[in-house]
């Protein structure tokens, strides 16, 4: 690709000013020291100086400063072709150190983010491959056993079988919500908007998970009585999914003989914002910011004898944000939490 070059002629005219100024007072000492000073001659020789100076030095700096500056962007460009390619080349050292400033700047940020990005790939493939290793270990435990002898008996066969069912229901369960948050981020998971009431779909929630919060003595509440539906325009089987998760969330890290309540208010704009609050364990404040991500657990252990995927808050981020709202956390470690997110509420 042939290279423009931004010529600039203020190095060669001001050089050539000095140089000229120079040589004229010497002239013109030189006349007035043989009596022979004449303003003429000086002047028709501080413009052919000058004229002289300025030629031979623009030559100068196009043959000779150019080239090492064309081989600065050339040796530049080889890292990134498009961004210096495109412009003219300058002999302006300050520019060129400005472009060059400011290409080493971007290609700083470049390198923090890809580490970034790598180490949040390392962390990610090592979650998932923790998540399928316990289940599939699991499987092949009970599989194997059976195998080996202990399918002849009845009994130990059939709580073998229905303990492997289990461990593959996991999987399943793991490799669903990683394909939803997988087209989720991509973009192609298309919502299905509809008019419905968010009230008696909290409620069916609450129906669902009575018997798993009965497990520990957790009342699953509104914090009064929704006489009226509260109608609201989203994607109805994904926003059940939201609650299910949320109601899931607030069980799993409950307190026994605690309480799970919604509350729903009004907002501008047409908005409401549904609010899930318990009395659990809470969260501490350096944990909150990691919340959504892919697998994020603050207690590993005991999150993973609950069972789940590990998943579920990262897909109600991603649910809420494709509908174009937003999710809230707050939390008092030791006080319980709060998880609340916005819809559109139906005209």
């Amino acid at each position: 690709m042939k290279i423009n070059f931004k010529k600039t002629y203020r190095f060669a005219v001001i050089s050539s000013s000095y140089i000229t100024m120079f040589a004229t007072g010497f002239l013109g000492l030189l006349l007035w020291f043989f009596h022979e000073y004449s303003w003429q001659i000086c002047s028709v020789f501080a413009l052919c100086m000058f004229t002289f100076s300025f030629f031979v030095i623009q030559y100068r700096v196009e043959h000779f400063i150019y080239r090492r500056v064309k081989k600065i962007y050339d040796d530049v460009s080889l890292l990134e072709s498009t961004s210096f390619r495109n412009q003219p080349i300058t002999t302006d050292m300050a520019t060129l150190t400005k472009q060059v400033k400011k290409f080493a700047t971007d290609k700083k940020m470049e390198i923090e983010t890809l580490k970034v990005r790598e180490e949040y790939r390392r962390e990610f493939l090592g979650n998932v491959s923790h998540e399928l290793k316990t289940p599939l270990f699991t499987v092949q435990g009970y599989l194997s056993t059976l195998l080996d002898g202990a399918i002849n008996d009845k009994n130990v066969r059939k709580k073998y079988l229905e303990r492997a069912e289990k461990g593959v229901e996991r999987l399943i369960y793991i490799v669903e919500d990683l394909d939803m948050i997988s087209k989720l981020e991509m973009g192609d998971l298309n919502l299905e908007l509809t008019r419905f009431d968010i009230v008696e779909l909290i409620q069916n929630v609450f129906d669902l998970l009575e018997m798993k919060a009965d497990k520990k003595n957790i009342i699953l509440m509104f914090d009064r009585k929704y006489n009226k539906a509260i109608k609201v325009f989203a994607d109805k089987e994904k926003i059940q999914q939201v609650l299910t998760n949320l109601v899931m969330n607030s069980i799993k890290y409950g307190k026994e003989n605690g309480t799970t309540e919604v509350t729903i208010e009004d907002l501008v704009n047409d908005k409401i914002i549904v609010r899930f609050r318990d009395n659990g364990e809470g969260i501490e404040q350096h944990y909150i910011s990691r919340l959504f991500e892919r697998f994020f657990r603050v207690d590993k252990s005991g999150a993973r004898s609950e069972g789940g995927s590990g998943l579920g808050l990262s897909i109600v981020k991603h649910i809420i944000e494709a509908h174009g709202e937003k999710i809230y956390v707050e939390s008092e470690f030791g006080k319980g939490s709060e998880f609340s997110f916005t819809l559109e509420k139906f005209k």
